[in-house]
């Protein structure tokens, strides 16, 4: 019996350090980068004020017009345009709450949106997906059920992405149903929905329903589902967009604020006018959300960086990308708001250096501005284009790292350890000592894609570079995936909504 108990509890060889990284709700204990004195956010936020009341922005909604209205603020509903009075604005504005819980199937994931809290996401939105065996193709319903095993199965992303990839073999009509299927039923952690028109969050929430029940409709404090607004900046929200925002902020559900600006394009070439623009964009939907549904969790979410001026697309990595980053962070609190930031950004064709050091760029700003929900904080190719297997694996390594760093230095009598190095004393090692001894095994962050082998030893291998090694790690983790429980009544009600669905919308034409 002794003998058998000792072959069960030896050490794995064979099993990655992947599975050793804890899953832990991150704290950033590090006080926040700023890059803006408080005189500066002052002056944004002045600028933001007369953008909104002397200016103006549009809401391509007859619905959200008459709202706006309704509340005392200037519209023209010929031209979809409203004037917003600041008093009016910073009353609404000061509804959102600062922090919230965003539940998911399983309690124990659930996210804390807030304060110092940080949540890594992984990549959305993408066309395409690529790995080194296929190389870049169209996704497919079985691409995003892969995808979001593995996000399932990394202890570093807090939560999954409604639209990791977009399915090219199920009809158009039908993709945002199958990506909250799969979302529901592949993972248990919390999970973001399609802000699209009316319809399709409509089905979100009736899913959501379905899984959480009915008072998980109706509850903002801890709401279950995170819808993305992308702003049509400059200075415009239109109906689609309204649609969701309206529909979720109804239901008591999370809403993440989002310009995309590339400053020269969307908005001033200058930072200072891209970001009181941003701001701006980001307090009116906020305040709008406010009027349909006080204490309506809203995420400070911008998605800005600077264009390239020599081809007109957006540039990412980069060092003015960064300060916007950390600006969006400081105005977040500055309102007293969560902030949604963006991590794993890049220009970058391939996985290679330019890869990795302009996630990097995007990665470190944004955690350092203690952003509290890091959108595409994996996986992110080509400008956003395409998603990668290798990429996401890799981008793992680095938020694992984040995450053992976040943890800070313990120091006291017995992580100071004055007694060993006298043990030891001049000249000795420490690889032999009880304090070592008794930490070895778990003292230093152990890479699961890092290689710190001889180079004699890795050409042995076959010299596998970082992607090769990544190539070789999300394959096995595939082989390796169980799906977290669910009730089997709920599993099937989902699944007889989206069929029952999915004939009804047949011939409709959607649209995302």
């Amino acid at each position: 019996m002794t003998q058998r108990r000792r072959k069960r509890n030896k050490p794995d060889r064979k099993r990655s350090s992947f599975h050793s990284i804890p899953w832990q709700q991150l704290v950033n204990p590090y006080a926040p980068l700023e890059v803006c004195t408080a005189e500066q956010v002052e002056q944004i936020h002045a600028a933001t004020l007369d953008i909104l009341e002397n200016i103006g922005i549009d809401f391509m909604d007859a619905e959200a017009l008459s709202i706006w209205e309704k509340a005392g603020a200037k519209v023209d509903h010929k031209s979809q345009h409203v004037w917003i009075d600041r008093g009016l604005l910073m009353e609404l504005v000061g509804k959102a709450p600062a922090k919230f819980r965003l539940r998911g199937r399983n309690p124990a994931r659930d996210m804390i949106i807030g304060g110092n809290h940080i949540n890594f996401l992984p990549g959305g939105g993408f066309a395409f997906i690529s790995d080194l065996d296929s190389g870049k193709r169209n996704g497919t319903r079985e691409d995003f059920a892969n995808l979001l095993k593995l996000i399932q199965m990394s202890n570093v992303m807090h939560g999954t992405g409604v639209a990791l990839i977009e399915m090219m073999d199920v009809p158009v009509s039908h993709r945002h149903l199958q990506r909250a299927l799969l979302n529901l039923t592949l993972s248990d952690k919390p999970t973001t929905g399609a802000a699209h028109d009316r319809i399709i969050p409509q089905d979100i929430l009736n899913m959501a329903r379905i899984t959480f029940g009915d008072a998980a409709l109706d509850n903002p404090v801890d709401p279950v589902i995170v819808g993305i607004v992308n702003v049509n900046s400059p200075l415009r929200f239109d109906e689609r967009m309204l649609g969701g925002l309206l529909s979720y902020a109804r239901a008591g559900q999370a809403l993440i604020m989002t310009p995309f600006i590339v400053a020269g394009a969307m908005s001033p070439i200058t930072i200072a006018g891209a970001v009181a623009q941003q701001n701006a964009e980001v307090l009116a939907g906020t305040a709008l959300a406010q009027l349909v549904r006080p204490q309506t969790p809203v995420l400070y979410g911008p998605f800005s960086t600077n264009a390239d001026m020599r081809s007109g697309s957006p540039a990412f990595g980069t060092p003015e990308g960064g300060w916007v980053s950390v600006i969006a962070a400081q105005m977040a609190r500055y309102y007293g708001m969560p902030s949604r930031g963006n991590g794993g950004l890049t220009n970058a064709n391939s996985n290679d250096a330019q890869s990795a050091y302009e996630a990097l760029w995007t990665l470190w700003p944004t955690v350092m501005a203690h952003s509290n929900y890091i959108m595409h904080g994996a996986g992110w190719l080509e400008t956003g284009l395409t998603i990668s297997f290798e990429k996401l694996m890799l981008d793992m390594e680095n938020l694992a790292m984040f995450q053992h760093f976040l943890k800070g230095v313990e120091v006291n009598p017995d992580t100071l350890a004055v007694d060993m190095m006298a043990e030891v004393g001049p000249g000795g090692h420490h690889f032999g000592t009880p304090h070592t001894q008794a930490r070895f095994s778990n003292a230093f962050y152990e890479p699961f894609i890092s290689s710190r082998l001889s180079m004699e030893n890795w050409v042995a291998q076959g010299a596998p570079d970082s992607a090769q090694r990544a190539n070789t790690l999300w394959k096995q983790l595939l082989k390796e995936y169980e799906a977290p429980p669910i009730d089997s009544n709920v599993k099937q009600a989902l699944e007889e909504y989206v069929a029952k669905r999915e004939r009804e919308l047949e011939n409709v034409d959607l649209y995302y």
